[in-house]
């Protein structure tokens, strides 16, 4: 009788779902908008997934009557949550669709040059992933040869399930799987400027990666530009174990003096931030507010940052690239 129970409520629940799902597409080829943006307009939003799928309800989000949908090379679209249909189609935005230089992959000899992941096991020294941050470091170019980058080291800490074993290596570890997306900017006057690929960089984190997540980006030949390149990390949301995100919602509703606050919701792993880079080379922005513009990580930017406050300003993500000597 239990089982039965069981089946039924997950049966229902996955009705319910589906019944709430749109699908965003593209207009000329029909095919999905991966990943576009859903923005409440209240600081809130939620991302679609690599079939351009998202859920909303009234039942998740009773208070929110318009969603601003966009994606990289199409024209954004306002919609009523009353007019929300199974399928919502994007049209593409010539004039964003900016051309991207394609290289072909440097014949001869190269070098491989590393540039190290700064790490550490201090939870206390730790920035908390939330679903409308972006985070990006810059790279610069050093010299006039051609590097294409193979790998992104991403530094992460997982936390262990029992606080007062939170210092012991073997340890068991708070489980968790989410989804995130890497971007990589050209330099644009000192702030990430255009992409350098339209293809979508994802990654599913678990419990089991340790320390460092080495993210082989070796098939996208993306090549560092004159200027240099910012390498950006963001959170998608949690994923099932095969990569589809989950519709959950990204904010929870805390109850208040004042009434209810919403405060977004903070993502495994924790991402190490570090003082032992001396150059301020990190920068953020939250997706869903303040014009989705990136500010640099300091104390004249960012308000009421315990990480600042103890001159932590720098996420330490690490680089492998290719050098090709043949250059002049």
């Amino acid at each position: 009788m239990i089982k039965r129970q069981i089946l039924f409520s997950l049966l229902t629940a996955l009705t319910f779902f589906a019944k709430a799902q749109t699908s965003i597409l593209d207009a000329e080829t029909n095919n999905p908008v991966s990943y576009a943006t859903i923005s409440f307009g209240n600081g809130n939003g939620i991302f679609a997934d690599d079939d351009g799928k998202f859920t909303f309800t009234k039942k998740l989000y009773n208070d929110i009557d318009t969603l601003y949908i966009s994606s990289l090379g199409f024209k954004d679209l306002k919609i009523a949550t009353n007019n929300l249909t199974n399928t919502i189609h994007l049209e593409s935005e010539i004039d964003m669709l900016q051309e991207v230089i394609v290289k072909t992959k440097p014949k001869g000899k190269f070098k491989i040059k590393q540039i190290k992941p700064t790490i550490h096991e201090d939870y206390y020294k730790c920035w908390l992933p939330t679903i409308e941050s972006e985070i990006a470091v810059f790279f610069p170019n050093e010299s006039p040869k051609t590097k294409r980058l193979t790998t992104v080291y991403l530094p992460i800490k997982v936390e262990v399930k029992a606080w007062r074993k939170r210092k012991q290596e073997k340890a068991e570890k708070r489980p968790f799987s989410t989804l995130f997306r890497v971007n990589f900017y050209e330099n644009k006057d000192g702030f990430p400027g255009d992409v350098l690929t339209y293809e979508k960089v994802v990654f599913l984190a678990t419990e089991a990666n340790e320390k460092v997540y080495e993210l082989d980006i070796s098939k996208y030949d993306i090549y560092i530009p004159k200027s240099g390149i910012f390498v950006s990390l963001q959170v998608l949301g949690y994923a099932d174990k095969k990569g589809k995100l989950l519709p959950n919602k990204k904010y929870q509703e805390v109850k208040t003096k004042r009434g209810i606050v919403k405060v977004s919701t903070t993502f495994r792993p924790l991402l190490p931030f570090t003082d032992q880079i001396t150059a301020k080379r990190t920068y953020v922005k939250r997706i869903f507010l303040n014009g989705n513009k990136w500010v640099l990580y300091d104390k004249g930017n960012i308000q009421k940052s315990n990480l600042l406050k103890a001159g932590l300003n720098n996420y330490g993500i690490g680089l492998k690239m290719e050098v090709y000597k043949n250059d002049e």
